[in-house]
């Protein structure tokens, strides 16, 4: 057997299919040690027990920035330090300023309020889709799969419709970074985006409504819950995480489902099947395919692995998803899978959010989808398909599909 070094995990070849390499180091390696683009040792845990201890472990920090130490800081690059203001989020942050920060948020999230929603996902998926048929063809992810969840959480935190390809396209840029030359080139978007949101809250500020952007907003302004860069850093955060992995759940489990006719087929006859279907698309295309990072603040054991204080790791969501030791036939899709406890949204205090959101889009953009067009057809050979590049998110960069 060949040694195992790591591959390019933003290749094309890689992207397409990464599960081998990832069941080899669940064999192999299951935590397994390499460089970062940053040059830092870093590691990949990829055993589904270990991946929800890492996703939950105190002592793995998210706040990379304050937890590094005065000395780490002083050695990091300074391209690095550019994305600071975009990192005091919730999502970089520990407790207490973890708790603080999502407590400002949680109950825009809430299953009640998001079931709320319902009416308006259904409504612009019913648009879309009209315009897709006229035409009898269109590339699912530009027309429909981003559409759809970038509507609404621009619409959520009122951003003017304007506006919507322009951030999107930041998004994009900022997570799609695989090299340190794609740092660099991120770093105006970085600029505009930081600007762009500033003066989005000026705006907001002098006439406030009833969106979320508003409410924080008034509690930045309501004393010491939500400072400037903050607030900043909250919008950037939900504007990102409140689309691109629905984006991918979108498309990537449309082409699943294209790839298994029979569950497809399945899906039409047994319309209640949505809700386990739309969680066994997320445990099978796994659209955040590595969590973000964490910062070992000691050393940390994990899988039997001592990780050395001050490394960095990241947690395989992908490979978890498809751990043998967890779910039984990992590589088969199986709409109607019980139990199912993937890690598509994370675990711990991190758990995503939007979560109920996501899920929601998910299961009304699919089943609108492969109920209105029987035909659903892929347009383009499956193996010609180009994806995403970046570590973080799997998904298709486009997906040409017929529908007639």
């Amino acid at each position: 057997m060949q040694p195992l070094s790591p591959p390019d995990f933003s290749s094309q070849n890689f992207k397409a299919n990464p599960f081998p390499f990832y069941a080899r180091l669940r064999q192999e390696a299951p935590v397994y040690h390499f460089t970062s683009l940053t040059k830092e040792p870093t590691w990949l845990v990829t055993r589904y027990e270990d991946v929800s201890q890492v996703l939950k472990h105190a002592s793995l920090s998210k706040d990379v920035f304050g937890a590094a130490g005065a000395e780490r800081r002083a050695r990091m690059p300074w391209l690095l330090k550019i994305f600071e203001p975009v990192s005091q989020n919730m999502l970089s942050k520990d407790p207490p300023d973890h708790t603080r920060l999502r407590s400002l948020v949680h109950k825009a999230f809430t299953p009640r309020l998001i079931e709320q929603l319902r009416s308006r996902v259904q409504a612009l998926s019913d648009r879309l889709l009209d315009e897709a048929a006229r035409k009898g063809s269109m590339d699912l992810v530009s027309e429909y799969a981003l559409i759809v969840p970038v509507t609404i959480i621009a619409e959520m935190l009122g951003v003017p419709p304007s506006d919507y390809r322009k951030f999107q396209h930041w998004s994009n840029r900022l997570i799609s970074n695989t090299n340190l030359w794609d740092v660099i080139l991120s770093v105006p978007s970085v600029v505009m985006f930081t600007r762009y949101l500033r003066q989005l809250i000026a705006r907001r500020r002098s006439s406030l409504g009833d969106d979320l952007l508003s409410a924080l907003i008034q509690a930045e302004e309501a004393g010491d819950k939500l400072n400037a860069d903050e607030l900043v850093s909250m919008i950037f955060l939900l504007l990102v995480a409140g689309h691109e992995t629905t984006v991918n759940l979108i498309s990537g489990g449309t082409l699943a489902l294209l790839q298994h006719p029979e569950q497809l087929e399945r899906l039409r006859k047994e319309p209640g099947l949505i809700e386990p279907a739309v969680e066994e698309l997320l445990r099978y295309a796994s659209p955040v395919e590595v969590s973000t990072e964490r910062f070992a603040k000691e050393d940390v054991t994990v899988g039997g692995v001592t990780i050395p204080r001050g490394h960095l790791v990241f947690a395989a969501i992908a490979s978890a998803n498809r751990d043998e030791r967890q779910f039984k036939d990992p590589d088969t899709l199986d709409l109607g899978r019980e139990p199912n406890r993937h890690l598509s949204f994370g675990m711990g205090i991190h758990y995503c959010l939007g979560a109920p959101l996501a899920r929601l889009e998910g299961q009304i953009a699919l089943r609108t989808l492969v109920n209105r067009f029987p035909k659903l057809r892929l347009a383009t050979p499956a193996q010609s398909l180009k994806w995403r590049t970046g570590v973080l998110m799997r998904g298709p960069q486009r997906l040409p599909v017929s529908l007639s």
